[in-house]
């Protein structure tokens, strides 16, 4: 076959596969219409981010940690998360799995139960944690949050297994195959980084009742049936149970609690995003694909919206129900997503999207690190100083202490994003 054609077959099949995803991108969603035009997208005008509530200008970074983050804080626990209550006076751990060597030698493997209520008959959540086996230091470790068990992400017959939630509100064993695929933890290893990872269903099932089940309905206090319009949603429970999980971190000598880095994706990225905000205990954020309600800027009409989000036929119950009175009226809301990317200053932070994610609106995301970038240049730290948005594949922005980097594809996080984040633990962690 000659080059011509073999370049007119690229181009044809490249046609027909941006057709084919555009095709299958919903146009309406909870009955409300979506724009994946950039050009509709419509004028805005983000709240100012260097401006304390009293009008005095942040010009340093001590104004900014001493007195404008605080504020900003408050105002997403407020409106959009949900404040989540502190932690136990104390958190019980079981130790179930103390050591046992994994992966042909190469880690040490530990499976933990942490007791999320003073009740230990419910609200247990398990860890799965491994560390290289050659370590003579505490290790560095990257703690996922996923969704499913991590028996089912893991290849190691050693491993628990685990329950989880199905589709009709069920707690079912965790035996059967899922269409996450599997984590290479050996990656990590190599790399002289722990890895540990927790199923977010252990926390608080994600539906719209799920509260009757998880850690929150343990907070109702007499007579509440579900929370008030300021308290946590389902992200803030996730939030709060990672936090939870660095407890026990500190508790292990061979960990080293003050370099714990989190990970996770879509309203997981939105998750581990507020809860580096919340806890600045952990060190370093990867936030995957989190689109709206994490990342992406509120304001840009583009792919999935407020009103889309919060509509109590989707997933209000993961917010604070105060988010859904913005559904319409999101120009007057005091926050927008540059200001949460903003709260992890001057800690890394690694934005990972996808070029056809359009519903996540990863030019969004782009465009709310270049705005939060002001806040990491407060305390001398490297960001975005471009408007230009990098192709896919481009890693010019990716080793940035507030890092973004898009692959070529839609949402998901895919074995080669994996090489990057790991190199970006590697520089940060």
């Amino acid at each position: 076959m000659k080059i011509t054609s073999l370049l007119f077959l690229f181009v044809s099949c490249s046609a027909a596969l941006a057709q084919q995803q555009a095709a299958n991108r919903p146009t309406v969603v909870a009955g409300f219409p979506v724009n994946y035009n950039d050009d509709s997208v419509g004028s805005y005008t983000l709240p100012d981010l260097l401006k304390c509530a009293d009008g005095q200008p942040v010009t340093t970074s001590k104004v900014w940690t001493e007195k404008r983050r605080p504020e900003l804080l408050r105002l997403f626990e407020e409106i959009q998360f949900g404040k989540m209550p502190p932690a136990p006076k104390k958190v019980q751990f079981h130790v179930f799995d103390k050591g046992t060597p994994a992966f042909n030698g190469k880690a040490v493997r530990k499976q933990v139960r942490v007791y999320l209520a003073k009740d230990t008959s419910n609200h247990q959540m398990n860890l799965a944690v491994y560390l290289p086996a050659n370590a003579k230091k505490p290790v560095p470790l990257l703690l996922n949050i996923s969704f499913v068990a991590y028996n089912q992400i893991i290849d190691d017959p050693g491993l628990l297994i685990g329950e989880v939630w199905n589709k009709e509100g069920k707690k079912v064993k965790a035996d059967k195959p899922t269409a996450f695929g599997k984590m290479n933890v050996e990656q990590f290893l190599d790399a002289g980084i722990g890895f540990a990872t927790v199923y977010y269903g252990d926390i608080e099932p994600d539906f719209k009742d799920g509260i009757n089940h998880g850690i929150r309905k343990e907070y109702l206090k007499p007579g509440q049936t579900t929370p008030a319009a300021d308290e946590w949603g389902a992200i803030s429970a996730w939030a709060w149970g990672l936090s939870r999980a660095l407890d026990y971190f500190e508790t292990d000598k061979q960990i080293d609690s003050k370099r714990v880095a989190l990970q996770g994706a879509s309203r997981l990225g939105k998750t581990v995003l507020w809860a580096g905000a919340h806890d600045p205990r952990f060190k370093v954020v990867v936030a995957s694909i989190s689109g709206e309600g994490g990342a992406a800027l509120s304001r840009r009409n583009y792919g999935e919206t407020i009103r889309h989000i919060s509509d109590p036929s989707r997933y209000l119950y993961q917010f604070a129900p105060n988010y859904h009175n913005y559904a319409d009226k999101v120009d007057t809301m005091p926050i927008d997503a540059h200001m949460l990317v903003a709260l992890m200053a001057p800690r890394p932070l690694l934005l990972q999207t996808g070029s056809t994610d359009y519903w996540s609106d990863p030019k969004g995301e782009f465009l709310s690190a270049v705005a939060a970038a002001p806040v990491y240049k407060l305390f001398n730290e490297t960001a975005p100083t471009t408007n230009v948005m990098p192709a896919a594949g481009d890693t010019s922005l990716l080793m940035n202490h507030l890092g973004y980097y898009m692959h070529d594809g839609g949402h998901t996080v895919l074995p080669a994003d994996w090489t990057h984040i790991i190199a970006y633990l590697q520089k940060y962690l």
